[in-house]
């Protein structure tokens, strides 16, 4: 429906409501009504600041909020109208397997007794009639009550809702830029989440690799000896541990990096991937044949040159092993970043 379409009757004579469709725009204003003038305690500045986000990005298209406002004079807005859509099982009743709940209905004090609330509301649940959503519901405390059975709802206007306290972290706002600074705790669920690894290089004497084969992986069928890095654990010291876990081989060191290794998150991963190749040197016959793998991870070892492991091995696998013997061989570290998650 076109926000040309969301025009609402006069509530009083002689005095018209326009209603219109809300963007991504009016996100913050609404949020700042209903912290204003919905909830009992308004919101910290900081959950202002994160809840608008939140909602513009929900009111862009292909999200799952419908708004309607009235604008003030003065640019700012005099009332709103907000739901939230959510799926539901197909029936009768919602046929089209979606539902809403109005979550805000709210007016600037210097505003109200114009019929703005329910204009908003009004264009608000012509919009979800249009869009074929039902059932509508609604969050109605108090006064608000007689304006929602006004607009159709009935039956019980206080839902019961089970809410989990959690003690109220706030933020340091800068007064000069306005900046919202988090407690660290707070800042860090904002974050991106990483996986680190460490792994190691080893090469006959001939500088051929010398890989091991996963009984777990098929996406990486060969691989290098390490693994994910545990709790408290610095790179080096993963490798050293996975080499031992897995080969049998002590490392001695000390570490000489050859490459940094990057992945994004996909389908196999849900995180991305941050990782260091270290440099295992040179195996003989002898401690070739004394490497005992674990039976639960790896079940064959094999030395071959490069290229022969090219058939063997996802393209971008195969990329990463040619980067890390590049760097063996020129003594300059590889940056590898396109180890991406994700099927060949």
């Amino acid at each position: 429906m076109s926000s040309e379409a969301l025009h609402t009757r006069p509530q009083h004579p002689g005095i018209a409501h326009a209603a219109r469709l809300a963007t991504p725009a009016d996100a913050e204003g609404i949020v700042r009504l209903r912290s204003a003038y919905v909830l009992a305690e308004p919101l910290p500045p900081e959950w202002i600041v994160r809840s608008g986000a939140e909602l513009a990005a929900r009111l862009a298209p292909g999200g799952d909020a419908r708004a309607c406002v009235v604008d003030a004079p003065d640019g700012t807005l005099a009332s709103c109208a907000l739901a939230l859509l959510h799926p539901v099982l197909p029936e009768p009743a919602s046929p089209s397997g979606r539902a809403a709940r109005v979550h805000t209905v709210a007016t600037h004090p210097a505003w109200r007794r114009r019929g703005h609330a329910g204009s908003a509301l009004t264009a608000l649940l012509d919009l979800l009639r249009a869009e074929r959503v039902a059932p509508v519901e609604a969050d109605a405390p108090g006064a608000a009550g007689a304006l929602f059975r006004a607009s159709g709802f009935c039956g019980s206007l206080a839902p019961m809702r089970m809410t989990w306290p959690e003690p109220t972290v706030r933020g340091r706002v800068d007064e000069k830029t306005g900046h919202v600074w988090l407690p660290p705790e707070q800042y860090a669920e904002t974050v991106m989440k990483a996986t680190g690894f460490a792994c190691v290089l080893f090469t006959d004497v001939h500088d051929r690799p010398v890989q091991l084969h996963g009984v777990y992986s098929a996406t990486h069928p060969w691989q290098l000896a390490g693994g994910t890095m545990d709790p408290g654990e610095r790179p080096w010291e993963t490798a050293v541990r996975e080499c031992r876990e897995e080969t049998g081989i002590e490392l001695a060191g000390p570490p000489r990096l050859l490459a940094t290794v990057y992945g994004l998150p996909g389908a196999e991963w849900p995180y991305s991937t941050m990782g260091l190749v270290f440099d295992g040197g040179r195996l003989d016959e002898a401690r070739l044949r004394d490497i005992v793998l674990d039976p639960r991870e790896h079940d064959e070892v094999r030395v071959l040159p490069l290229p022969e492991w090219r058939p063997l091995m996802p393209p971008r696998d195969f990329a990463r092993l040619s980067a890390v013997l590049e760097a063996r061989r020129t003594g300059v570290a590889a940056y590898f970043d396109t180890w991406d998650w994700g099927t060949e």
